[in-house]
């Protein structure tokens, strides 16, 4: 006989659910959402290391250094500099927020209902998912390319079809992607143990190939692109914001992995391993090939895809692109499906399960990128770059999430204070279905955002988005729990 009322066990600091009938028949659960089962935490610190290698190393952290020193106005040591800084500070609300997934077994959009609503926690889910989708897309823009350069190093009649060989090398690719996701969180930590050490030989085999060819010397020494005689602390900071914006998403929906993680400890060192040094030395090997290209391949060269498929010997393209493909695997499945599938199912989950989730994700993905597709089979003619989607509008996007980043840690850690209503984050009658102070803290500084982008005196809070938005919205939502909290007790005194 099922038990009517939910009970909740707790074991080394870890909490577990035991759902009851009025958990099991709410509207706000279904099994892939629920909370993970103790002995379903299996996730060690290198397996937590393995996943953040198997995401960082990928074409967008290769191009970064480049981005730095030709929009940022960077030297190169400035660059590696900001990038490792950026991914030291991003640690913070990652780790921070990655608590309560372990705690708990919640995911993402579960932990919104705490700071959002029951039902409002799908206003940030879907702002995340788009960025989600619109990264999805881009990756698997690089990873059809990588399969279609792979085809053409051993068939000739395949690179042949040039950009309609890239359109099916997407498709390909795509469809792979939704099948490892739809295998389930352990297919995702199998993948991700696999590549990591793959993906760190790839790094050492391109450093010995481009060292070579280039002088680290002549290549820190090479002047900023800035106005002469201008300050650093602007440029850098601008570029440090950027950097962390590259994982602001990440920083949200980490408890969609922390919640498998054995234990906070293994989740915190996994993190600090696995992602600043990763980024850093990935993002450095890409400024030396980049800087290498030229004397390798004849031109100038800052995607290692293209770099690669510029490679003679048409055995070493085949390789190499089987590994790139890999990467872009590992990267795409962890970052950019996992979070969409969970935030698309918190919207109705008696009706949209894991399966129709991974599908509706890889749709948008495709809907995305339709226009690049086009371009390539020849269809449209168009000015609009893969490079401007991801440079304009995917970055300055992610810096919009930082309120909610603040928000998050200021709710579970200072106004919770690390206790949650397991079971009442699955019903409908103990969190609020539209929390007020969430969206105001949230509404106000991204309408300050928006508005300096047309002041040039205000510009600053723009330039440092991330840091502005997340230390206001955590304020802001500080400041209203701490009033409604007074309120309660003062009106609890009277009585």
């Amino acid at each position: 006989m099922q038990q009517i009322k939910s009970q909740v066990s707790e074991r080394d600091g870890l909490f577990e659910l035991d759902a009851g009938s009025d958990v099991l028949d709410s509207p706000r659960y279904n099994h892939d959402i629920a909370p993970t089962k103790v002995h379903e935490r299996t996730w060690n610190k290198w397996h937590i290391t393995a996943l953040w290698v198997g995401m960082a190393i990928c074409v967008p952290t290769y191009t970064l250094g480049g981005v730095l020193t030709a929009y940022f106005g960077l030297t190169v040591g400035e660059a590696l500099l900001a990038i490792l800084l950026a991914n030291t500070v991003v640690l913070v609300p990652l780790t921070l927020n990655a608590f309560p997934g372990t705690k708990y077994g919640i995911p993402f959009p579960v932990l919104l209902r705490s700071s959002f609503g029951i039902i409002g926690s799908n206003v940030p889910c879907l702002i995340r998912a788009l960025v989600a989708c619109g990264w999805f897309g881009i990756q698997t823009m690089f990873g059809g390319l990588a399969i279609h350069l792979f085809f053409g190093a051993v068939s000739p009649e395949w690179k042949a079809l040039g950009g309609t060989g890239e359109v099916i090398g997407f498709l390909l690719f795509w469809s792979l992607n939704l099948w490892v996701v739809l295998r389930g969180a352990e297919s995702i930590k199998w993948l991700e143990t696999l590549s990591a050490p793959l993906l760190v030989l790839v790094g050492a085999g391109l450093l010995f190939w481009a060292l070579p060819n280039v002088s680290l010397g002549e290549l820190m020494a090479q002047p900023p692109k800035r106005p002469e005689g201008a300050g650093v602390t602007r440029y850098f900071l601008a570029g440090l914001t950027a950097m962390v914006g590259f994982w602001a998403t990440l920083s949200l929906n980490i408890p969609d992995f922390s919640r498998y993680a054995k234990s906070q400890k293994d989740q915190i060192v996994g993190q600090i391993i696995g992602l600043p040094l990763t980024m850093f030395l990935f993002a450095a090997l890409g400024v030396v090939l980049t800087a290498a290209s030229a004397s390798l391949v004849g031109e100038t060269v800052s995607d290692p895809v293209s770099l690669i498929g510029h490679i003679q010997n048409p055995l070493w393209v085949a390789l190499a692109m089987a590994l790139i493909i890999i990467a872009t695997l590992s990267t795409n499945t962890a970052a950019n499906i996992v979070s969409p599938t969970n935030d698309f199912q918190n919207l109705a989950p008696k009706w949209i399960g894991r399966t129709s989730a991974v599908m509706l994700t890889g749709v948008v993905g495709l809907l995305l990128m339709a226009h690049e597709l086009l371009k390539k089979l020849g269809l449209i003619v168009s000015d609009v770059s893969l490079e401007s989607v991801y440079s304009n509008w995917l970055l300055g996007y992610s810096s919009l999430l930082g309120p909610i980043a603040g928000i998050m840690v200021v709710d579970y850690f200072l106004i919770r204070r690390q206790t949650l209503d397991l079971a009442g984050l699955y019903r409908d009658d103990v969190y609020p279905a539209w929390n007020l102070a969430g969206f105001v803290a949230f509404g106000v500084p991204v309408a300050l955002t928006l508005l300096s982008l047309g002041s040039s005196a205000f510009s600053w809070f723009y330039d440092y988005g991330w840091f502005t938005g997340s230390a206001l919205g955590g304020l802001i939502y500080y400041m209203l729990g701490s009033l409604k909290a007074y309120r309660a007790a003062s009106v609890k005194a009277s009585v």
